[in-house]
């Protein structure tokens, strides 16, 4: 991927979790897969409900990639969302966009520590979604 791509995506996914931070939300993981160096999509994951299904609906954004016939792809997502959404440890920076440049031979990760809105309280983090049922975290415990 040339630079210019990379510098791009990175912007355009910073500008858009820093304004969604601003109004105490934050976007689900997407992906944005590549074929020859040229951008052929921008897909969000689809809502997630805490635990298995979090994994599952991250997981299966690589179908997208796949599906598009992608040699690359970029991978974003928010620290703290996704482990809440996941069950996992929050490790780093939080707010944090991390992104993933993945190709078949090798995976590139990078974060960029996000500035949190001077109103959003440090505990509990941000949220996917307005509407957030059960956990506080925009995903949802209920089936």
């Amino acid at each position: 991927m040339e630079a210019r791509m990379w510098d791009a995506l990175v912007g355009s996914m910073r500008s858009a979790y820093t304004a969604s931070l601003a109004e105490g939300v934050v976007p689900r993981p997407v992906i944005m897969p590549l074929v020859r160096g040229e951008l052929v999509g921008l897909i969000w994951a689809r809502p997630l409900y805490v635990g298995e299904d979090a994994l599952k609906g991250i997981a299966e954004l690589s179908n997208i990639a796949s599906a598009a016939g992608a040699d690359e792809a970029v991978l974003a997502w928010e620290t703290h969302d996704v482990a809440t959404a996941c069950q996992l440890p929050v490790v780093g920076p939080a707010p944090c966009l991390n992104l993933v440049h993945a190709t078949m031979r090798r995976a590139c990760p990078s974060s960029v520590p996000l500035q949190r809105a001077a109103d959003q309280p440090e505990s509990g983090g941000p949220v996917f979604g307005r509407a957030a049922v059960g956990t506080g975290t925009g995903t949802s415990n209920r089936r």
